[in-house]
């Protein structure tokens, strides 16, 4: 109150305020003078001149903040400048995104032409695109962009009225030119931020000055996703047509191009309306435009498109190729599964398309009584080589995973036996040394630890020699040869084959076959004996190709491991198998020679087969898991006996009757048996006892008396670990496989002859059972 009241009191006593209100006073007169002019005599109030006197101080401020503005807009723009020339000076072309330049690796069979499917992450196959008519490209300029051809790459109107959308709608409109999708989808990846858009744009105007606009427009019809999973104009083509891009029609690229904006949305099995009308704006600007003529334009029909369902190349059987493809591919650290799946490479793998079609038929039969349970695994390969043929992994790959020729594992039981033989062939033993055959026979199964042994059935053999103790699978004579050779000289001897699995060392049951091992591994280890002691690494990719250029090969690490008369006594004494012994019949119904053994896993849980003429191998393996993969016995079905050991045996002469068909008849190598009877110290068998021709060569061996059918190693309990024994039960004589009775066993502990009497007759087409 004190302040105001002086403030009144200065001004009552007429001092001066130090105000505009003094300048008001001094201009007065002449303000009043034009007032009074203005207001016809009448003399202005000194609130009104005090108004008027404040006008000119605002008009300067009003100017004043117009220049600021002025100034700011010309150095933001300025600035702008300055910044554009910046980073378009500082933009370089990157690299292409891996993303945008993927492209599907493409699997063959053998012939190189056939396709077994695609590994991909986008179903993208990049192609020249001087391939295509002019009026593929130019249907997607109609569509996308009209002043391609013409523009440096960005369109300033379409993008203020994408940017004027955004703001009002709070859309991400694009308003891209050809050349800004390109850069986005070809360099950037997705652009959606401002800042992106930004970048975006100064590339796509740099890319337009530096690139021809045929490689632009190419590179984006290569990139552009154009639906039902199909990247690129020549997967569309596929999609869409079920032909390539090169042979598309006009009616055809025009229906594409049109749905670019929206592909899935507007795929005509989805939405045929807007498809149509997608369809007639494509037509009609290419006929504005002069892309096609008035009676091209009329000509134009909207196309009918395949129907268009979800395809897995994973599906069926197919799968379990391409998976193993990828995988040895993988595993020989050629290529990582990205590359695979993006690089586009062409793969011929050395499956033959017969063959396989053939296997699987085969695999694939259920005869009555079949459990669902039981799995089947089958593989057929050209031992010379070690390419893969064919393999039978099972029906559906979407339904099961797990491979049954190179994932799923069973005991092959006695097949593993024929790597005893080359270990007595390498210590100079003759095949015709006599064994003693009977059963059972006690043996010291691990160092402190022994088991009564016993044959199939209980069945004593009498004194036999080796070839005869193959044919028959006979168990004591083979756990007597390990005896020799040592548990761990027979697993080297398995792995320098080229068997991975894991074999014990620990046990004189190693070699009948009590460790797991998978359809491809064991095929990988008789491959070698087959191939007369050569080993070559089994594959089934033959080459990788990108374009005309060579990629890949595979290594074979071809290695010579065993001495070739070696192999060819073992092949010869696994002839008797298909002649006289377990697999009888299975060489005259295929009306050659054929090497063979036959295999019972431990308790009846698996059985398998191996078998080869000099041209083919074929493996194949039986076996029934339970729910929580625990093993289960093979029950008999469709008359193939208990433990079921002759249906492998019928797969193979199945697949086999067709896979040889048309190859010539071939003999397998003479066989010189220049072994020491009883062995080179005279312990092995019964000792040097008897002596016999030597010259196996090829002629076809009078056989013994028909002998028994085999089933198992021991009876129904899991086979003896090193700790424990062998029961004394024993099992009763079971019917054979091809046949209603088994054959009448040798008299116990009777001896058969080394060399046949002549004119005995064989045994025929009665197949015998088989085990460990």
């Amino acid at each position: 109150m004190a302040s105001q009241t002086r403030t009144a009191s200065s001004r009552q006593n007429g001092a001066k305020p130090r105000t505009a209100a003094s300048g008001s006073t001094r201009q007065a007169g002449p303000s009043t003078r034009r007032g009074a002019t203005r207001s016809n005599g009448k003399r202005p109030s000194g609130s009104r001149n005090q108004s008027k006197g404040h006008k000119q101080p605002r008009n300067h401020k009003k100017g004043l903040w117009w220049k600021i503005l002025l100034g700011v807009i010309g150095g933001l723009l300025l600035a702008g400048i300055g910044l554009f020339i910046y980073l378009y000076a500082t933009t370089d072309i990157p690299q292409p995104e891996k993303v945008a330049i993927a492209e599907k690796t493409n699997i063959y069979y053998s012939d190189g032409t056939t396709p077994i499917g695609s590994i991909s992450s986008q179903n993208r196959e990049i192609i020249d695109c001087s391939v295509l008519p002019e009026y593929v490209g130019n249907a997607i300029v109609s569509s996308e962009d009209r002043s391609f051809h013409t523009n440096k790459g960005i369109d300033i109107m379409g993008m203020a009225r994408a940017l004027y959308n955004n703001l009002t709608t709070g859309s991400r409109q694009g308003g891209s030119t050809i050349t800004q999708q390109y850069a986005e989808r070809y360099y950037l990846g997705e652009t959606t931020s401002y800042a992106g858009k930004i970048r975006e744009a100064i590339l796509a105007m740099k890319i337009a000055n530096s690139q021809d606009k045929d490689e632009v427009l190419c590179n984006y019809m290569n990139t552009i996703y154009l639906g039902r999973g199909a990247y690129g104009i020549q997967a569309a083509a596929q999609a869409y047509f079920g032909k390539d891009a090169k042979d598309l029609t006009v009616s055809e690229a025009a229906m594409i191009a049109g749905i670019i904006p929206a592909p899935s949305s507007w795929d005509p099995q989805e939405n045929p309306e807007q498809a149509k009308k997608r369809f007639d704006r494509v037509i009609r600007i290419m006929k504005e435009d002069g892309y096609i003529t008035d009676a091209e334009a009329a000509e134009a029909q909207f196309p009918q498109v395949k129907d268009y369902t979800l395809s897995n190349d994973f599906a069926g059987p197919n799968g379990y190729l391409l998976s193993t493809v990828e995988s040895e591919l993988v595993n020989a650290k050629a290529f990582t599964k990205d590359e695979l799946e993006t690089g586009g490479y062409k793969v011929v793998t050395t499956i033959d398309k017969a063959l396989q079609d053939r296997i699987q038929e085969v695999g694939d039969e259920r005869p009555e009584g079949m459990p669902e349970t039981l799995q089947v695994g089958g593989i057929a390969v050209d031992q010379k080589t070690g390419s893969v043929k064919a393999m039978y992994a099972g029906s559906d790959y979407l339904k099961q995973q797990l491979n049954n020729t190179t994932q799923s594992t069973f005991q092959p039981g006695s097949t593993m036996k024929p790597f005893g033989l080359i270990g007595a062939a390498q210590s100079d033993v003759s095949f015709a040394t006599l064994f003693n055959g009977n059963s059972p026979e006690e043996f010291e199964t691990t160092p402190g630890t022994f088991a009564e042994v016993p044959n199939a059935l209980g069945i004593s053999w009498g004194n036999i020699n080796l070839n005869q103790a193959t044919a028959n699978s006979v168990n004591t004579v083979f756990m007597n040869v390990n005896e020799h050779l040592t548990p761990e000289r027979y697993a080297q001897i398995a792995h320098d084959a080229g068997i991975s699995g894991e074999i014990q060392t620990d046990t004189l049951y190693n070699i009948l076959g009590i460790n797991s091992l998978t359809v491809w591994d064991l095929a990988q280890g008789h491959s070698t004996i087959a191939n007369n002691g050569t080993k070559n690494t089994l594959h089934v990719v033959d080459r990788v190709l990108k374009g005309d250029k060579d990629m890949y090969q595979p290594n074979l690490n071809t290695t010579k491991v065993f001495d070739e008369n070696d192999c060819a006594l073992v092949q010869h004494a696994m002839l008797g198998t298909t002649q006289y012994g377990t697999a009888a019949g299975v060489a005259s119904a295929l009306g050659r020679p054929v090497a063979g053994k036959s295999g019972t896993a431990n308790d009846e849980t698996a059985a398998s087969f191996v078998g080869y003429t000099p041209q083919l191998m074929n493996v194949w393996a039986i076996w029934n898991p339970g729910p929580n993969g625990e093993n289960q016995v093979v029950p008999q079905f469709a008359g193939y006996g208990v433990s079921s050991t002759g249906y492998p045996s019928h797969l193979f002469s199945e697949f086999m009757s067709t896979a040889v068909a048309d190859m010539p008849v071939e003999q397998f190598p003479d066989a010189i048996d220049n072994g020491v009877i009883g062995g080179p110290d005279g312990d092995w068998g019964l000792g040097g006892k008897r002596q016999s021709s030597n010259n196996y060569g090829n002629q076809q061996q009078v056989q013994p008396t028909p002998t028994p059918s085999e089933s198992t190693t021991a009876p129904t309990t899991p086979a003896p670990k090193p700790e424990q024994t062998t029961p004394d039960k024993t099992p009763q004589p079971e019917p054979s496989e091809s046949s209603s009775s088994p054959a009448t066993p040798a008299p116990s502990g009777s001896a058969s002859p080394n060399e046949p009497p002549p004119n005995q007759p064989t045994l025929g087409d009665t197949a015998q059972g088989d085990e460990p």
